[in-house]
Order: structure tokens, then sequence, then C-alpha cells
């Protein structure tokens, strides 16, 4: 089949270029003034294939739709099927398995006239088969080299079911919990959200998209949709120039400097205009300042709802969008979508509102992407059926998922050292997610099977063995409110009900808890709960099952809360009353495993939050890195102050800060040093700080370096990450931990945009989180 198609692209290009001189294609438009980029190596290939193209076929290679899953065999008879026949489809996606894409891959390679290869792409966000945690609990760990790993695990796995193109990594910055996709996403700092964009970048695509072990990434989304107003998902942003560069793009930019090869607009609009149909941020800013030359993909519908954003109708929307920048338009082309590029743009370039060149700038970027992946070589080359046999949910893939869920929970509170657990005694483990093994891989796991993850209740039982009793009681529902609970755990993600009244499940609970030496609680939300379309604006863990919390509290036995979720909630009751609390976010596809290995101190906990947990909703949104007012709060304590910037309600600093996570061990930090106190343009200055392990036990910890700009043009942050080492401490050892500031470390953006390094004072703070007690001072000089 490979020849059969060698020989029919072979036979497109030699014709090709014996009418090269001619004008074949009358609707060509030689005065291309914007093309893919120079150093292309595939363009004369490319201009050869675009000059036998009829515009039909040239706005199908725009089109992206969705495919079901088609059932194998039935591929050339389905709907999709008949348009790839006709050189009406790009690529698809949520197809998976080799099999049946080689399937429609045949298709478009056999029988459409010019046997151009789709590309097929798929939502794989935190792992395939072999599931990782959720990215906000992957960046807890804070521990790149793992991160690219776990992006690198992705890859093997999905590009062996067929798969050559992936919608991650998402880099969205968000400082407001109220936002389901904060689960998504990596918290709420650019600095740290860059070094995980060109972890997850290079881990997908590695340095050969040729490969077929590779996916072609798709940074999303772009741009700025973490700061949806009010943490309504697909809601309105609004910021100035100056924030947007300073504290929410460099993410992105972060994957473009990494060579991703994609971009997904958002949802959201940017200065008024639809990311969707945004020409400064699509051409200006991402192709003319930052260089990018891969394709841009709208996400699901996102050309259609531009309607609704009340900038056009459907041709004009359409048109909006190309002319922006767009390249591939998701899931436009289904019957109930009037606003497409195969539907619109035919007849706004045969009304003159449209330029070819516009539609063919397009056309090469998606034939280049298809070089760049080896498909004109090989369309096959991702579709060995026997790769899937030896090279997806291996057991070498299922222990280092274990590894990295296990590093990327957060201890929140162990008082009294009741944390880890001895495998002894009676241990009751009581909660309506103890057996939720469909739940364990969170949210966007759309390739994870499910019922191959293993719960809590498996984990223990399997770690404890016969060396302790375990007894188990479901204690509540999800939630007292039966539609919430259901549209908390969709997508087959259900935790049925039993029939019990809430009476029944708390009263079987407490009379397994009397008999037990300690109570693992297995609380927080379902899977579903958070994610997309999942915006919250009761940030507590649901009333039901804190209702069972604190009867648990009250019978006097040791409680340790094992907490679910997939965002910032509201703790302030339960770290004033449960004695342990550990953060498991929703580990992944060996949840069980891993929730077990830090229960019993196989594994010491070392995660550190990447988002700042609030007091309650009102303190919404909050984060570190943020400005001071005229009238800053006098005091570190969050006490109330009249006539300064804080609240008369609550205490004012967060219940939990940015970087803050607590181990079985202890860290002493001490002898922060700088090597210089002053700097020129061209200097650096080598910081060093010892980290002594003082207690019982051998842990990694996250040291984190955090700088102040005292004096600016225009204001700027109390603290800003800006270097972090995650090292392993044996009990008893001293390690002195080094950081190098260069100027570009101190760099912003000015008022005019100008990225710039401006003379005068800075403060140095190191230590356990963004709350770093040591301090040091240096000057920048001219």
């Amino acid at each position: 089949m490979t020849k059969h198609f060698s020989l029919k692209i072979t036979s497109i290009l030699i014709i090709a270029i014996l009418f090269s001189s001619c004008n074949s294609n009358s609707h060509t438009d030689t005065s291309s003034k914007t093309s893919i980029a120079n150093e292309n190596p595939f363009e004369s290939k490319i201009d050869s294939i675009l000059k036998l193209m009829t515009l039909e076929e040239k706005l199908g290679q725009l089109n992206l739709p969705t495919s079901g899953d088609i059932t194998t065999g039935a591929a050339k008879g389905s709907d999709v099927g008949e348009r790839i026949k006709q050189g009406l489809v790009g690529g698809l996606f949520n197809i998976k398995t080799a099999e049946k894409i080689y399937e429609v891959q045949k298709v478009a390679v056999e029988q459409s006239r010019l046997g151009i290869p789709l590309i097929f792409g798929m939502d794989v966000i935190h792992g395939y088969k072999t599931t990782f945690p959720i990215p906000l609990g992957l960046s807890s760990s804070w521990d790149m080299e793992m991160i690219e790993k776990t992006a690198r695990v992705a890859a093997i796995e999905a590009s062996a079911d067929g798969i050559n193109w992936t919608f991650s990594p998402m880099v969205d910055i968000s400082r407001d919990p109220r936002w389901g996709r904060v689960s998504e996403g990596n918290g709420e700092d650019p600095y740290l959200g860059s070094a995980i964009a060109r972890a997850m970048v290079t881990g997908y695509q590695s340095d050969d998209l040729s490969s077929n072990n590779t996916l072609m990434s798709c940074v999303k989304h772009f741009a700025l949709y973490g700061a949806v107003e009010a943490g309504r998902d697909y809601n309105t942003v609004d910021m100035s120039r100056i924030r947007m560069y300073n504290e929410y793009l460099a993410p992105y930019k972060a994957a473009i400097d990494a060579g991703v090869g994609s971009v997904m607009a958002s949802f959201n609009e940017v200065d008024g205009v639809p990311a969707t149909g945004n020409k400064w941020l699509l051409t200006d800013l991402l192709r003319d300042d930052w260089g990018f030359n891969g394709f841009v993909v709208t996400d699901y519908t996102g050309i259609y709802e531009m309607i609704a954003h009340g900038v056009g109708d459907k041709y004009a929307v359409s048109e909006q969008a190309l002319k922006a920048g767009v390249d591939m338009d998701m899931a436009g082309d289904s019957p109930s979508i009037p606003a497409a590029f195969v539907k619109t743009l035919k007849a706004s370039y045969e009304n003159g509102k449209v330029t070819m060149d516009e539609i063919d700038t397009a056309v090469k970027r998606m034939l280049t992407a298809k070089y760049q992946l080896g498909l004109f070589d090989d369309p096959y080359r991702y579709c060995d059926f026997d790769r899937a046999k030896t090279e997806i949910f291996t057991p070498e893939h299922k222990a280092f998922a274990r590894k990295v869920s296990a590093e990327s929970m957060v201890l929140l509170k162990n008082e009294e050292q009741l944390l880890p657990l001895k495998k002894s005694g009676t241990i009751a483990l009581i909660g309506p997610l103890a057996k939720a093994t469909n739940n364990m891989a969170g949210t966007w796991s759309v390739a994870t099977d499910q019922e191959q993850s293993n719960s809590v209740f498996d984990g223990l039982k399997e770690v404890i063995g016969d060396k302790a009793t375990m007894l188990y009681a479901k204690g509540s529902n999800v939630d007292y409110d039966l539609e919430l609970e259901q549209r908390a755990t969709m997508f087959g993600k259900d935790i049925p009900r039993d029939g019990r009244t809430d009476k029944q499940l708390l009263e079987e609970a407490l009379q397994i808890a009397v008999k037990s030496d300690v109570i693992v609680a297995t609380l927080g939300e379902s899977a579903e709960l958070s994610g997309e379309s999942s915006s919250r604006t009761d940030l507590g863990i649901p009333q039901v099952q804190k209702d069972l919390l604190n009867a648990l509290l009250k019978t006097g036995k040791p409680v340790v809360l094992v907490l679910f979720t997939g965002r910032p909630l509201v703790l302030v009751e339960e770290n004033e009353n449960v004695p342990a609390i550990l953060n498991a976010w929703f580990p992944g596809s060996e949840a069980g495993l891993a929730i077990s290995d830090v229960l019993f101190g196989a594994v010491n906990p070392s995660g550190k939050l990447t988002a700042t947990f609030p007091r309650n909703v009102g303190q919404v949104p909050l984060f570190y890195n943020h400005k001071n007012t005229g009238r800053p709060l006098g005091n570190s304590e969050g006490k109330f102050e009249k006539f300064k910037s804080n609240y008369i309600d609550v205490r004012n600093e967060p219940l939990y800060p940015f970087g803050y996570g607590l181990s079985y061990t202890t860290f002493d930090y001490a002898n922060l040093k700088l090597d210089k106190t002053s700097i020129n343009m061209d200097g650096e200055i080598n910081v060093s700080v010892d980290v002594t392990n003082s207690g019982d036990y051998d842990g990694k910890e996250v040291v984190q370096l955090y700088i102040r700009d005292l004096v600016g043009s225009v204001t700027r942050p109390v603290r800003e990450l800006k270097g972090f080492q995650k090292v392993l401490i044996k009990k008893g050892e001293t390690q002195t931990i080094t950081f190098k500031i260069s100027v570009e470390d101190l760099k912003f953006y000015n008022s005019d945009l100008d990225y710039v390094a401006e003379p005068g004072q800075f403060q140095v703070f190191v230590g356990t989180n963004s709350d770093a007690k040591l301090m040091q001072a240096f000057e920048l000089t001219k």
C-alpha cells in the first residue's frame, strides 16, 4: 500500500513540475506575500501539489471533523469516508487504534484524487492508556525531567495506536479555582508554567517528528483562557497588554521556542475580539513577533461560536478566522454547524471576500505539518498493528506512573506525625471515592481504560496484605443532590448509589470506624466536578462528605483525609480539625498503589502546590505574585487593619500558599548568601543556601528562589519565582544548593512593551514556599 501511495504522489509531483510555468489552476494567486518561511524544506513539493488542487480540495485540507470511533470495516461507507474520498477532509480526531486509522488513511491515500494523507489527533492530555496525574497534580511534582518523560510515554503509547497529533500541553495561567479547567493547567506562575511547557513539548515531539513514536504537539489555549471572568468557562477575558505580556503569555512563548508544531486558538476574546478571529493575536504576535511557522487550529466549533460573540454571520466569521491566521477548522463540518471553512469559503472567495493567497497559505501550513510527520513518505508509518501489543500500558509504564503519582501528591497537614501509617491493627477505609476506580484518572482521560486503573481500596489491600485488617464503608454519596452528582460523574465515571439512605450509609461507616485504629477518609471532588464546563461557585468539599468527615472525627479515632480534587479547595475547617491531609489530586491509572505508597511511607511526599488555596471563595482571585497597593497590609499574619487593602471578615493570607507542601521529614534553611551585592547589565550573581534534613526520613525538597524588584517604571509583583531545584537530601545531611541570577531573570515588559531590566534594588528570597523568609539584597547598575 505504501508503494502504491508513493507512486501516486511521485506522479502528481512530476505532472506539477511539467506544468510549473503555467497557471494550471485559475484560482492560484501568484502575488503571494505570505508564505511558509524560506527555510521550509518542503516548499517546492508543496507548491507543486497546490497547483493540482481544486479549491474544494484546498478547503478540505483545512477541515478537521470529528470521526466518532469508526467501526473497523466501516470506514469506506461512512459519511466521513465519502468526504475523505472527495478530498474534503484534512484530518480526523478522536479515532484510535492502528487498525481503524490504517483503514481510514487507506481511503485518503488510495481513493481520493490526489492521495494526500490525513493527520490524526486526540486529546492525549496527561497520558494515554497509562494515565498520569491531572496536569495540575503533575505540575506539583516540580520535576521537569519526570514531566518530560510522562509526555514521552504518552507519545509512545498514542503513536502505537495510530495517533500522530495531540492537543496538549494546556499552559493557560489561572488564578481562579472556580474555573474547572484549572485542573488541566500548571497553576498560577508563568516561570514554572514556561518550564513545564518546554518539558511537555520536548517529551511529545522529541527531536524527530517523523519518527513513528512521536506526536506533534499543540499548545493551547491561545491565549489568556485561564483568566475568564468569574471563573466561568468560555467567558470573557479583558486585560491590559502589559499584564498579558508579564503574567500570561510566557508559557505559550516557551512552547513556541521549544518548537511546538501547532497552536490551538482559545474560546475567549482578546482585546474585545474573539481569539479565533484575532489577527493581532494569531498573526502579528504569534507569527510576526514570535516567529511561529506551524499551523493554528481552532478549538471545537470555535469559528461557529464567533457568531454568538456578535462579530458577524457564518460567512463573516469564517472569513475573519482565515484572515486572522487560522489554518484548520475543528468540528465545523457537522450538519448542525453552518459556519465552517468547507461550507463558506468557496462563496467568500467567489465574492472577493478572501483571496486564494490566504487560502493557499493555510493549506501550505497543513501540508508542511504532514511532511514533518513523514506522512508523505509513508502514510501508514503510525499503523504498525504489533506496536500496541508491546508498547501500551506496559509494566514499565505502569511502574513509572505509580512513581509519578506518588511524587505529585501534596501533604497539606500531618499533626503529631500521624503519617506514615503502620501496617498493623485495623484500618477503616471510608468514603465515596474509595472504590471509585473509574474516577482515579480524573478529567480529560479519554483513552484511559478506567477499569484497568486501581482504586484506593485495591491499592491498600495489595500493599497491606495480611499485615493489617482493612474494613470498608462507602459512608456517603458524592453529593446530597443527585442531579449535581450526575453532572459530576459524567463520561463513564458514575459512582452508583446503592439505594440506601444517607443516614444508613453514615451509620454503617460509624460502625466500622469505632472498630478501627485509624480512619482513611477518601473524600473530595469526583473526576468531572472539575474540568471543562465544570465551573463552581462553592469551592468546598460537597456537604454530604463534610458531614461524614465531621461524624468520623467525633469518634475520637485519628483520621487521615485523602483528598481528591482538580482545583484548589476551601479547606479551613478540615485544616483546623483533621490531623492529616494528603492531597492526592486525581493520581491516574496507578492511583491506589501510589496513594498506598505515600500513606505507608514507601514514598516520602514531596509535592508542592502550584496554585494558592484560598480561605474562602470571596478571596478569589488569590495568588502569590500579586502587585502591592498604596495601602498594603502591614502584617504577615493576615490580621485585619482598618484603611488597608484587606477583608474585614476573614484572615487575609491564603490557607496554603503557592509552593507549599510538607514532608515526613523537616528541612531547615540557613546561610543564604550572594557572591556579590552589585552587578551591571552583563553580570550575574551566584546564590547559595544550606538546606538540612533535620528529621527522621530521607526526603526530597523543592528549594525555591524568588525575586522582588523594589522600584520600577511600572509596578512590580511582591515576589516572582525565578528558580527552583528538587533535591534528595538524606536524614541528617546538609546540602548547599546554588542558583545563578542573570540580568535576563530581572527583565520584564515596561509600559512600551519593551523587554527590559531596569537599574535598582532587588531582594532575593529562598525557602520552602512562596512565603520564604530568608532574604538578601543586591543592586543592578547600568
